[in-house]
Protein backbone atom coordinates (compact mmCIF):
# COMPACT_ATOMS: atom_id res chain seq x y z
CA UNK A 1 0.00 0.00 0.00
CA UNK A 2 1.18 3.12 -1.06
CA UNK A 3 1.75 5.15 2.52
CA UNK A 4 0.91 8.47 0.12
CA UNK A 5 -2.80 6.84 -0.28
CA UNK A 6 -4.70 9.73 0.81
CA UNK A 7 -7.63 7.64 0.60
CA UNK A 8 -7.31 5.24 3.20
CA UNK A 9 -8.06 7.88 6.12
CA UNK A 10 -9.32 7.33 9.58
CA UNK A 11 -12.61 6.33 9.19
CA UNK A 12 -15.69 8.36 10.22
CA UNK A 13 -17.02 7.19 14.34
CA UNK A 14 -19.80 4.55 14.22
CA UNK A 15 -22.33 7.36 15.12
CA UNK A 16 -21.71 9.60 12.69
CA UNK A 17 -22.27 6.31 10.16
CA UNK A 18 -25.00 5.98 11.75
CA UNK A 19 -26.71 9.51 11.92
CA UNK A 20 -25.45 9.66 8.33
CA UNK A 21 -27.77 6.36 7.66
CA UNK A 22 -30.82 8.11 9.40
CA UNK A 23 -30.30 10.77 7.69
CA UNK A 24 -30.64 9.88 4.47
CA UNK A 25 -33.05 7.12 5.34
CA UNK A 26 -35.51 10.01 6.62
CA UNK A 27 -34.99 11.58 2.73
CA UNK A 28 -35.86 8.34 1.31
CA UNK A 29 -38.91 8.00 3.15
CA UNK A 30 -39.90 11.36 2.75
CA UNK A 31 -39.41 11.07 -1.60
CA UNK A 32 -40.91 7.82 -1.11
CA UNK A 33 -44.20 9.82 0.40
CA UNK A 34 -44.12 12.38 -2.12
CA UNK A 35 -44.19 9.56 -4.88
CA UNK A 36 -47.22 8.25 -3.57
CA UNK A 37 -45.47 5.12 -1.66
CA UNK A 38 -44.18 3.95 -5.06
CA UNK A 39 -40.67 5.28 -5.63
CA UNK A 40 -39.06 4.04 -8.87
CA UNK A 41 -35.77 2.48 -7.89
CA UNK A 42 -33.41 5.36 -10.25
CA UNK A 43 -34.28 7.65 -8.03
CA UNK A 44 -33.52 5.52 -5.02
CA UNK A 45 -30.19 4.86 -6.03
CA UNK A 46 -29.61 8.26 -6.84
CA UNK A 47 -30.19 9.55 -3.43
CA UNK A 48 -28.54 6.81 -1.89
CA UNK A 49 -25.48 7.81 -3.68
CA UNK A 50 -25.73 11.14 -4.44
CA UNK A 51 -28.23 13.02 -1.88
CA UNK A 52 -25.87 16.39 -1.57
CA UNK A 53 -24.10 15.73 2.08
CA UNK A 54 -25.85 12.10 2.47
CA UNK A 55 -25.38 10.00 -0.77
CA UNK A 56 -22.29 7.63 -0.61
CA UNK A 57 -20.32 9.77 -3.58
CA UNK A 58 -20.79 12.91 -1.72
CA UNK A 59 -20.70 12.17 1.90
CA UNK A 60 -16.95 11.89 2.76
CA UNK A 61 -16.37 8.12 3.85
CA UNK A 62 -13.22 6.36 2.47
CA UNK A 63 -14.43 4.09 -0.83
CA UNK A 64 -11.69 3.29 -2.95
CA UNK A 65 -8.60 1.22 -1.72
CA UNK A 66 -7.57 -0.96 0.65
CA UNK A 67 -9.39 1.09 3.24
CA UNK A 68 -12.40 1.63 1.40
CA UNK A 69 -15.59 -0.51 -0.29
CA UNK A 70 -13.53 -1.47 -3.52
CA UNK A 71 -10.40 -1.42 -5.38
CA UNK A 72 -10.24 0.37 -8.88
CA UNK A 73 -8.12 -0.89 -11.79
CA UNK A 74 -5.07 2.22 -11.09
CA UNK A 75 -5.39 0.91 -7.31
CA UNK A 76 -4.06 -2.21 -8.25
CA UNK A 77 -1.43 -1.22 -10.62
CA UNK A 78 0.48 2.04 -12.17
CA UNK A 79 0.61 0.37 -14.88
CA UNK A 80 -2.80 0.51 -15.62
CA UNK A 81 -2.98 4.40 -15.82
CA UNK A 82 0.41 3.84 -18.24
CA UNK A 83 -1.34 2.05 -20.64
CA UNK A 84 -3.99 4.75 -20.67
CA UNK A 85 -1.54 7.35 -20.74
CA UNK A 86 -0.07 6.04 -24.37
CA UNK A 87 -3.28 5.93 -25.56
CA UNK A 88 -3.88 9.51 -24.29
CA UNK A 89 -0.41 10.45 -26.01
CA UNK A 90 -1.58 9.22 -29.50
CA UNK A 91 -4.52 11.12 -29.32
CA UNK A 92 -2.40 14.53 -28.53
CA UNK A 93 -0.10 13.95 -31.02
CA UNK A 94 -2.84 13.81 -33.69
CA UNK A 95 -4.55 16.75 -32.36
CA UNK A 96 -1.19 18.77 -32.58
CA UNK A 97 -2.36 18.70 -28.31
CA UNK A 98 -5.30 19.32 -26.38
CA UNK A 99 -6.73 18.61 -22.78
CA UNK A 100 -7.50 15.70 -21.08
CA UNK A 101 -11.09 15.48 -19.09
CA UNK A 102 -11.18 13.11 -16.36
CA UNK A 103 -15.36 12.16 -14.90
CA UNK A 104 -14.92 11.69 -10.76
CA UNK A 105 -11.45 10.55 -10.69
CA UNK A 106 -11.99 8.59 -7.62
CA UNK A 107 -8.70 8.49 -5.14
CA UNK A 108 -6.88 10.66 -7.76
CA UNK A 109 -4.54 7.27 -8.80
CA UNK A 110 -5.29 7.28 -12.46
CA UNK A 111 -4.57 10.80 -12.70
CA UNK A 112 -1.50 10.82 -11.07
CA UNK A 113 -0.33 7.87 -13.22
CA UNK A 114 -1.69 9.33 -16.35
CA UNK A 115 0.43 12.76 -15.67
CA UNK A 116 3.21 10.77 -14.99
CA UNK A 117 3.54 8.76 -17.58
CA UNK A 118 2.86 11.75 -20.45
CA UNK A 119 5.26 13.74 -18.72
CA UNK A 120 8.17 10.85 -19.27
CA UNK A 121 6.62 10.30 -22.69
CA UNK A 122 7.16 14.24 -23.18
CA UNK A 123 3.26 14.50 -24.06
CA UNK A 124 1.43 16.51 -21.35
CA UNK A 125 -1.79 18.16 -21.92
CA UNK A 126 -2.36 21.43 -21.91
CA UNK A 127 -4.55 20.87 -18.72
CA UNK A 128 -6.02 18.25 -16.57
CA UNK A 129 -9.67 18.86 -16.10
CA UNK A 130 -11.22 16.53 -12.88
CA UNK A 131 -15.27 16.82 -12.90
CA UNK A 132 -15.98 15.91 -9.35
CA UNK A 133 -19.20 16.67 -7.61
CA UNK A 134 -17.87 14.93 -3.82
CA UNK A 135 -16.24 18.36 -2.14
CA UNK A 136 -14.35 15.44 0.17
CA UNK A 137 -13.12 13.55 -3.04
CA UNK A 138 -11.73 16.46 -4.50
CA UNK A 139 -9.61 17.72 -1.62
CA UNK A 140 -8.20 13.71 -1.67
CA UNK A 141 -7.32 14.17 -5.10
CA UNK A 142 -5.40 17.49 -4.73
CA UNK A 143 -4.03 16.16 -1.91
CA UNK A 144 -2.76 13.25 -3.65
CA UNK A 145 -1.55 15.23 -6.83
CA UNK A 146 0.06 17.38 -4.77
CA UNK A 147 2.27 14.86 -3.03
CA UNK A 148 2.81 12.05 -5.79
CA UNK A 149 3.00 14.41 -8.94
CA UNK A 150 3.15 18.18 -7.34
CA UNK A 151 5.35 19.28 -10.20
CA UNK A 152 2.22 19.12 -12.25
CA UNK A 153 -0.37 20.12 -9.83
CA UNK A 154 -0.54 23.31 -11.85
CA UNK A 155 -1.78 21.85 -14.63
CA UNK A 156 -4.95 20.29 -12.46
CA UNK A 157 -7.89 21.97 -12.50
CA UNK A 158 -11.41 20.99 -11.06
CA UNK A 159 -15.01 21.33 -12.23
CA UNK A 160 -18.67 20.95 -11.48
CA UNK A 161 -20.17 20.77 -14.69
CA UNK A 162 -19.05 19.83 -18.41
CA UNK A 163 -16.81 22.59 -19.90
CA UNK A 164 -17.44 23.50 -24.18
CA UNK A 165 -14.91 23.28 -26.71
CA UNK A 166 -13.25 20.27 -25.49
CA UNK A 167 -10.52 18.94 -27.44
CA UNK A 168 -8.38 15.77 -26.01
CA UNK A 169 -9.70 12.63 -24.30
CA UNK A 170 -11.99 12.37 -21.74
CA UNK A 171 -11.72 9.31 -19.60
CA UNK A 172 -14.54 7.54 -17.57
CA UNK A 173 -12.75 4.33 -15.60
CA UNK A 174 -15.47 2.57 -13.52
CA UNK A 175 -18.88 6.02 -14.33
CA UNK A 176 -21.34 4.07 -16.32
CA UNK A 177 -21.71 1.33 -13.13
CA UNK A 178 -22.72 4.29 -10.72
CA UNK A 179 -25.49 5.81 -12.37
CA UNK A 180 -28.65 5.46 -11.06
CA UNK A 181 -30.84 2.27 -12.68
CA UNK A 182 -34.26 1.48 -13.44
CA UNK A 183 -35.49 -1.98 -12.68
CA UNK A 184 -38.26 -4.16 -14.31
CA UNK A 185 -39.83 -7.66 -13.64
CA UNK A 186 -41.55 -9.75 -16.06
CA UNK A 187 -44.97 -11.12 -14.16
CA UNK A 188 -46.64 -15.01 -14.74
CA UNK A 189 -48.95 -13.30 -17.38
CA UNK A 190 -45.69 -11.91 -19.72
CA UNK A 191 -46.47 -8.41 -18.60
CA UNK A 192 -43.69 -6.11 -17.38
CA UNK A 193 -43.58 -4.47 -13.95
CA UNK A 194 -41.42 -1.44 -12.68
CA UNK A 195 -39.57 -2.02 -9.79
CA UNK A 196 -39.92 0.37 -6.90
CA UNK A 197 -38.94 0.97 -3.43
CA UNK A 198 -41.97 1.96 -0.62
CA UNK A 199 -41.94 2.30 2.86
CA UNK A 200 -43.05 -0.52 5.12
CA UNK A 201 -43.32 0.49 8.56
CA UNK A 202 -40.04 2.21 8.73
CA UNK A 203 -38.54 -0.14 6.70
CA UNK A 204 -37.92 0.14 3.19
CA UNK A 205 -38.62 -1.88 0.84
CA UNK A 206 -38.94 -3.15 -2.72
CA UNK A 207 -41.98 -4.00 -4.72
CA UNK A 208 -43.45 -3.91 -8.19
CA UNK A 209 -46.13 -2.32 -10.01
CA UNK A 210 -47.08 -1.43 -13.86
CA UNK A 211 -44.81 0.76 -15.25
CA UNK A 212 -44.95 4.64 -14.97
CA UNK A 213 -41.82 5.74 -16.77
CA UNK A 214 -42.43 5.62 -20.69
CA UNK A 215 -38.65 5.70 -21.49
CA UNK A 216 -38.66 1.87 -19.77
CA UNK A 217 -42.01 0.85 -21.26
CA UNK A 218 -40.38 1.51 -24.74
CA UNK A 219 -36.69 0.11 -23.96
CA UNK A 220 -38.34 -3.16 -22.73
CA UNK A 221 -40.60 -3.30 -25.39
CA UNK A 222 -37.45 -3.00 -27.72
CA UNK A 223 -35.92 -5.86 -25.79
CA UNK A 224 -38.35 -8.28 -26.01
CA UNK A 225 -38.80 -7.43 -29.73
CA UNK A 226 -35.21 -8.34 -29.98
CA UNK A 227 -36.16 -11.90 -27.90
CA UNK A 228 -34.44 -11.15 -24.57
CA UNK A 229 -36.41 -10.60 -21.24
CA UNK A 230 -39.55 -12.91 -21.74
CA UNK A 231 -39.45 -15.44 -19.27
CA UNK A 232 -41.58 -15.06 -15.98
CA UNK A 233 -39.61 -14.00 -13.30
CA UNK A 234 -36.90 -12.48 -15.29
CA UNK A 235 -35.54 -9.21 -13.97
CA UNK A 236 -32.98 -6.76 -14.76
CA UNK A 237 -32.27 -3.09 -15.39
CA UNK A 238 -31.77 -0.51 -17.73
CA UNK A 239 -29.89 2.87 -17.84
CA UNK A 240 -32.46 6.05 -18.87
CA UNK A 241 -29.02 8.14 -18.03
CA UNK A 242 -27.23 7.24 -20.66
CA UNK A 243 -28.68 8.73 -23.87
CA UNK A 244 -28.80 12.06 -21.77
CA UNK A 245 -25.20 11.94 -20.38
CA UNK A 246 -23.81 10.90 -23.65
CA UNK A 247 -25.90 13.77 -25.40
CA UNK A 248 -24.39 16.00 -22.95
CA UNK A 249 -20.84 15.27 -23.55
CA UNK A 250 -21.22 15.10 -27.29
CA UNK A 251 -22.08 19.29 -26.80
CA UNK A 252 -19.24 19.69 -24.60
CA UNK A 253 -16.48 17.28 -26.94
CA UNK A 254 -15.29 18.93 -30.34
CA UNK A 255 -12.72 16.40 -31.11
CA UNK A 256 -10.83 13.74 -29.91
CA UNK A 257 -11.45 10.12 -28.12
CA UNK A 258 -13.69 9.03 -25.50
CA UNK A 259 -12.59 5.95 -23.03
CA UNK A 260 -15.63 4.33 -21.00
CA UNK A 261 -13.68 1.48 -19.10
CA UNK A 262 -15.97 -0.43 -16.82
CA UNK A 263 -17.63 -4.22 -16.47
CA UNK A 264 -20.52 -5.01 -18.85
CA UNK A 265 -21.62 -7.17 -21.73
CA UNK A 266 -22.90 -6.34 -25.18
CA UNK A 267 -26.70 -6.60 -24.65
CA UNK A 268 -26.74 -9.98 -25.61
CA UNK A 269 -24.47 -11.37 -22.78
CA UNK A 270 -26.18 -8.74 -20.53
CA UNK A 271 -29.65 -9.66 -21.17
CA UNK A 272 -29.02 -13.56 -21.68
CA UNK A 273 -32.05 -15.78 -20.37
CA UNK A 274 -29.91 -17.33 -17.59
CA UNK A 275 -29.09 -13.68 -16.02
CA UNK A 276 -32.50 -13.80 -14.64
CA UNK A 277 -32.15 -11.25 -11.36
CA UNK A 278 -30.41 -8.76 -13.50
CA UNK A 279 -26.93 -7.41 -12.45
CA UNK A 280 -27.29 -5.35 -9.59
CA UNK A 281 -24.13 -5.20 -6.74
CA UNK A 282 -23.46 -3.94 -3.77
CA UNK A 283 -19.87 -2.93 -2.71
CA UNK A 284 -19.11 -2.02 1.22
CA UNK A 285 -15.99 -3.00 3.09
CA UNK A 286 -14.44 -5.41 0.03
CA UNK A 287 -17.63 -7.45 0.73
CA UNK A 288 -20.17 -7.90 -2.59
CA UNK A 289 -24.00 -8.66 -1.62
CA UNK A 290 -27.10 -7.99 -3.50
CA UNK A 291 -29.07 -5.65 -0.65
CA UNK A 292 -29.29 -1.89 -1.78
CA UNK A 293 -31.20 -1.49 1.45
CA UNK A 294 -29.02 -1.85 4.04
CA UNK A 295 -26.00 0.08 5.11
CA UNK A 296 -27.68 3.13 3.32
CA UNK A 297 -25.19 6.14 2.35
CA UNK A 298 -22.42 3.55 3.56
CA UNK A 299 -22.19 1.00 0.20
CA UNK A 300 -21.88 1.34 -3.10
CA UNK A 301 -24.68 0.55 -5.20
CA UNK A 302 -23.78 -0.08 -9.05
CA UNK A 303 -24.92 -2.51 -11.98
CA UNK A 304 -23.13 -3.78 -15.29
CA UNK A 305 -23.02 -1.98 -18.62
CA UNK A 306 -24.38 -2.53 -21.58
CA UNK A 307 -22.39 -1.78 -23.80
CA UNK A 308 -24.79 -2.32 -27.10
CA UNK A 309 -27.19 0.83 -25.29
CA UNK A 310 -23.30 2.92 -24.94
CA UNK A 311 -22.39 2.14 -28.24
CA UNK A 312 -25.86 3.07 -29.57
CA UNK A 313 -26.46 6.11 -27.43
CA UNK A 314 -23.12 7.12 -28.35
CA UNK A 315 -23.54 7.07 -32.27
CA UNK A 316 -27.44 8.76 -31.46
CA UNK A 317 -25.04 11.83 -30.08
CA UNK A 318 -23.08 12.46 -32.83
CA UNK A 319 -20.06 10.20 -31.97
CA UNK A 320 -18.34 7.48 -34.18
CA UNK A 321 -17.59 4.34 -32.50
CA UNK A 322 -13.72 4.05 -32.34
CA UNK A 323 -13.67 0.16 -31.33
CA UNK A 324 -14.84 -1.94 -28.52
CA UNK A 325 -12.66 -4.51 -26.96
CA UNK A 326 -11.73 -6.24 -23.57
CA UNK A 327 -9.44 -4.61 -20.95
CA UNK A 328 -6.69 -7.04 -21.47
CA UNK A 329 -6.84 -6.27 -25.38
CA UNK A 330 -7.02 -2.80 -24.21
CA UNK A 331 -3.94 -2.49 -22.29
CA UNK A 332 -2.23 -5.78 -24.77
CA UNK A 333 -2.29 -2.77 -27.65
CA UNK A 334 -1.29 0.02 -25.41
CA UNK A 335 1.75 -1.44 -24.69
CA UNK A 336 1.97 -3.31 -20.99
CA UNK A 337 4.57 -5.53 -22.29
CA UNK A 338 6.95 -3.62 -23.23
CA UNK A 339 6.39 -1.15 -20.09
CA UNK A 340 6.62 -4.57 -17.89
CA UNK A 341 10.27 -5.43 -19.11
CA UNK A 342 11.17 -1.92 -18.55
CA UNK A 343 10.08 -1.88 -14.88
CA UNK A 344 12.69 -2.20 -11.69
CA UNK A 345 10.01 -3.66 -9.81
CA UNK A 346 9.08 -6.27 -11.90
CA UNK A 347 7.42 -8.73 -9.39
CA UNK A 348 4.96 -6.39 -7.76
CA UNK A 349 4.63 -5.29 -11.33
CA UNK A 350 3.68 -8.44 -12.93
CA UNK A 351 1.38 -9.56 -10.14
CA UNK A 352 -0.63 -6.38 -10.89
CA UNK A 353 -0.63 -6.92 -14.36
CA UNK A 354 -2.22 -10.46 -13.96
CA UNK A 355 -5.03 -8.74 -12.27
CA UNK A 356 -5.29 -6.70 -14.67
CA UNK A 357 -5.03 -8.90 -17.54
CA UNK A 358 -6.24 -12.20 -16.47
CA UNK A 359 -9.75 -13.30 -17.87
CA UNK A 360 -10.47 -14.51 -14.01
CA UNK A 361 -10.04 -11.06 -12.97
CA UNK A 362 -10.25 -7.84 -14.23
CA UNK A 363 -9.35 -8.71 -18.47
CA UNK A 364 -12.36 -9.96 -19.96
CA UNK A 365 -14.81 -8.84 -17.23
CA UNK A 366 -13.91 -5.10 -17.93
CA UNK A 367 -14.51 -4.06 -21.68
CA UNK A 368 -13.22 -0.57 -23.03
CA UNK A 369 -15.60 1.67 -25.70
CA UNK A 370 -13.70 3.98 -27.62
CA UNK A 371 -15.79 6.93 -29.37
CA UNK A 372 -14.15 9.50 -31.79
CA UNK A 373 -15.60 12.92 -32.24
CA UNK A 374 -14.23 14.99 -35.25
CA UNK A 375 -11.64 12.16 -35.83
CA UNK A 376 -12.15 8.64 -37.23
CA UNK A 377 -8.68 7.54 -36.73
CA UNK A 378 -7.63 4.09 -35.95
CA UNK A 379 -5.96 3.29 -32.01
CA UNK A 380 -3.61 1.91 -30.62
CA UNK A 381 -5.91 0.25 -27.50
CA UNK A 382 -8.46 -1.54 -30.08
CA UNK A 383 -5.84 -2.68 -32.08
CA UNK A 384 -4.63 -6.15 -30.89
CA UNK A 385 -8.67 -7.27 -31.02
CA UNK A 386 -11.76 -5.22 -31.87
CA UNK A 387 -14.84 -6.63 -30.83
CA UNK A 388 -17.21 -4.20 -32.13
CA UNK A 389 -19.03 -6.94 -34.11
CA UNK A 390 -20.13 -8.43 -30.79
CA UNK A 391 -21.98 -5.11 -30.06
Amino acid sequence: MNHHDTSVLPDRDTADRADLGARLLALIRAAIADADGLLPFDRFMDLALYAPGLGYYVAGAPKFGPGGDFVTAPELSPLFGQCVAAQCAEVLERLGGGDLFEFGAGSGALAVQVLRELDRLGALPDRYWILELSPDLQDRQRARIQTEAPHLANRCGWLTALPRDLRGVVLANEVLDAMPVQRFRVREDGGVDEVFVTDRAGQLAETTAPIRSPGLAKTVAALQSEGFAHTAGYASEINPCLAPWLSALSDAVQSGLVLLIDYGYPRSGYYQADRTMGTLLCHHRHQAHDDPYRDLGLQDITAHVDFTAVAEAGLAAGFELAGFTTQAHFLLGCGIDSLMTDAPDLLARALGAKQLLLPTAMGERFKVLGLNKGMNDPWRGFSVRDLRERL
